[in-house]
Parts: C-alpha cells; structure tokens; sequence
C-alpha cells in the first residue's frame, strides 16, 4: 500500500504539473483542454470501477465469497466520488468550449446514471440490516447496471453528441498529438494506481469492521496501542 500511494501520487501530481504547466495550448480549445488531465482519468476509472464492482458482485452471487461483497462495497463510495467529479471536471470543460455548462447528450446522460449506480449501490448498503442480503441486491444492480458502460464508451459513436470521439486508440492511431498524451497517460496510469490503493484501505476497514469482535483483531488493536 505504501508504494501504491507513493507512485499513485508521484504520477498524478507529476502528470498534472507537466500537463498543465509545460504542455503548449491546443490550436482550437486553447487553455481549456488541459482540464483533460483530470477529467479522463477520473472518468475512464469510473467506469472500470463500475466493471470491477459488477464482476465482484458476480463472484459473490455465484461463489457466496465474502471478500467480494466487501470489495463490491468498498468500490461504491471510490467510484461515486470519481464520477462526481468527470462529471464536475466534464462541466468546466464544456462551458468555454461548447458555450454551456450541461447538455443532456447521450455520453453526459450515461455517465449521470452512472453516478446514480453507484449511489444506489450505496443506499442499498444502508437500507439492510443483514449484511448477505445487501451484499446480494447490489450485486444484482450492479450486474445489471453493467449495461450502462458500454452506452457509455460507444454513446458519441451511437448518437449525436457534442463530446468528441476518443482520442487514445490502442488499435489504431491516436488522434492525440505524444506531446499531450505523455502526462496524460502519466495521470491516467497515477489514477488506477489512486484506485487499486484506496480499494486495498477501504477493504481493509471494512474486514476489521466485520471481525472486530474477533480474536485476532483484539490482539491487534491491543498491540497497536502499546
């Protein structure tokens, strides 16, 4: 977890200086674009979160695995957050280059329910006083509000949309030019290491929040506190 967190932030604050302050201006958004190195690694994240929370609520579903009920849960909060701000980020972006601050296209949408997702995975976590019976309905909306990430992803190509198509192909050419891509795949790669590190914490407290009355972590706390 140490090295996560160090190389996590290295790469975000490091990608971020070089995005923003030695980056040159784009020809036609000037300025604004450099909003991207925060807006697209918290927005591809996002949604890779969502897939990650969805194929754990699966294996729970099919393999009754408690640690992936508890990654399920742990996931939601990290992954609301995140869409909170693509979609904070997304608004900035969209008032200088497309002259208003929220249009109600497909790819802005989608990434509003995905917001919602997450939020009612949150919800569905409080509401039960049982623990496998909550791990279970999120589960169930979670595998179903899967279908969301690929209306996502492909909404710009599917419907009109005043969000431009992906610039980063890993099949193709790349729209981006390498100077912007650098740090952004610098900030990109610093946000699912942020990722993997606060999923490992979150998970980690709820396992001692699940065993506290246990033995083993009497002892540690107890060891702790001398």
């Amino acid at each position: 977890m140490p090295w996560l967190a160090g190389l996590s932030l290295l790469l975000l604050v490091g990608g971020a200086v070089w995005g923003l302050a030695f980056v040159p201006p784009d020809y036609k958004q000037g300025n604004s674009f450099r909003i991207i190195y925060i807006h697209v690694p918290a927005s591809a994240v996002a949604m890779g979160a969502y897939m990650t929370m969805a194929i754990a609520g699966a294996i729970h579903l099919i393999w009754r695995m408690k640690l992936a009920a508890m990654v399920m849960k742990a996931i939601a909060p990290i992954g609301a957050s995140l869409t909170f701000l693509a979609l904070l980020t997304g608004a900035v972006w969209g008032k200088p280059t497309w002259g208003t601050w929220w249009v109600w296209d497909a790819r802005i949408t989608s990434v509003l329910i995905l917001f919602f997702l997450y939020l009612g995975i949150i919800a569905l976590h409080q509401a039960f006083e049982n623990r496998d019976a909550a791990a279970k309905a999120c589960a169930v909306l979670a595998i179903v509000g899967a279908v969301n990430i690929p209306i996502i992803y492909w909404s710009v190509e599917w419907w009109y949309s005043l969000h431009q198509p992906a610039s980063i192909s890993f099949t193709g050419q790349s729209t981006i030019h390498p100077t912007m891509l650098r740090p952004l795949m610098a900030t990109l790669s610093g946000m699912y290491l942020f990722f993997g590190w606060l999923l490992l914490l979150f998970v980690r407290v709820e396992i001692l929040d699940r065993e506290r009355n246990t033995r083993w972590v009497q002892d540690l706390i107890c060891g702790e506190s001398r």
